[in-house]
């Protein structure tokens, strides 16, 4: 038998889930052919088939874990050793490639509980990191924004509003090197957009924003949201990103405490934009405000520098345009 195994994905990435066969045992494949659907840590990624013949066995099932390395098919015919991705493995190496994850124990009120997998295990991989790790600080304000026209979009000026930021106080778009106790901050802007899946959480990257007008981030930004939400992202663009922006306030909330992943430094997040009593001269008004909340890392960076970079993010969300 001539095997096929889980080719390298890219990104360091270790291992992937099976979603779905695309072929059948005792079925012929052509070169190219779509094989199996995986999902990695931040992707789901086609896999085709290496070459023509016959399937003659599957390694793993839909919903179990194969690591890179490993079998997950085998075509009929001599085997041919011919680097990483086909050769001849003993049949008792087999057997663990293929072994899924086991069931999480039953709960006494809610019945089986299952293990996460995908991205809502990386998700909880990278709270627990972020919790252990990130010296965190969130403070909050608000910006008057009931000079901006009707009809304005809300993202593009909260990214505007973040490089303002950036540009005030550099060292918040910035990575922390724990291991040296040293900060690396950036000549650019590569962003990392929140995004809500049914999934679980996605931060995709809009790169080189220093480079581009906020009119012209608005329809990249709006396809890179669109894209993580169907799935539809390479890799490359899940990593990367010097500092993060949470637009939690869509779905609800005020204020929050959003969490910084390391290596980054500093997260901006914005609440739930609504008219609320301000004071306008001597009299009380209802302007649309809009909350703001940054979390840094107080390892990296000072108050004095959260706080300078949160006025410069409100000074440019105040302006009409």
């Amino acid at each position: 038998m001539r095997l096929f195994y889980l080719p390298d994905l890219g990104e360091g990435l270790q291992e992937a889930e099976i979603l779905q066969w695309h072929v059948s045992p005792g079925e012929t494949v052509a070169t190219d052919q779509p094989l199996v659907s995986v999902e990695t840590d931040k992707a789901i990624v086609d896999i085709p088939a290496p070459y023509s013949g016959k399937i003659e066995k599957l390694f793993a099932g839909q919903g179990e874990i194969v690591r890179v390395g490993a079998p997950l098919a085998g075509f009929e015919g001599h085997a041919e050793d011919s680097g990483a991705v086909v050769g001849q493995l003993a049949a008792p190496e087999v057997a663990p490639a293929g072994k899924p994850i086991p069931p999480q124990p039953a709960s006494a009120a809610a019945g089986a509980q299952p293990s996460m997998r995908g991205m809502r295990r990386t998700m909880a991989r990278n709270m627990a990191t972020a919790h252990a790790e990130v010296a965190s600080v969130t403070i909050m304000d608000d910006a008057d924004v009931e000079a901006w026209p009707e009809g304005t979009a809300l993202m593009p000026r909260l990214v505007r509003g973040l490089l303002a930021g950036c540009r005030a106080e550099p060292g918040l778009n910035a990575w922390y090197d724990k291991q040296a106790n040293a900060r690396r901050v950036f000549d650019d802007v590569h962003l990392g957009i929140a995004v809500d899946t049914a999934d679980g959480l996605l931060v995709p990257v809009l790169r080189d924003c220093y480079r581009r007008s906020a009119t012209d981030l608005a329809g990249p930004l709006e396809t890179l949201v669109r894209d993580a939400r169907e799935r539809k992202l390479p890799p490359a663009l899940l990593r990367g990103a010097t500092i993060t922006l949470s637009n939690y306030g869509s779905i609800a909330g005020r204020y929050a405490s959003p969490i910084v992943l390391p290596p980054t430094v500093a997260i901006l997040g914005a609440g739930r934009l609504a008219r609320r009593p301000v004071v306008a001269g001597d009299a009380l008004a209802a302007h649309r405000v809009l909350p703001i909340s940054l979390t840094f890392d107080h390892r990296a960076a000072t108050g004095g520098e959260a706080g300078r970079f949160l006025n410069a993010v409100i000074a440019d969300l105040e302006q009409a345009l």
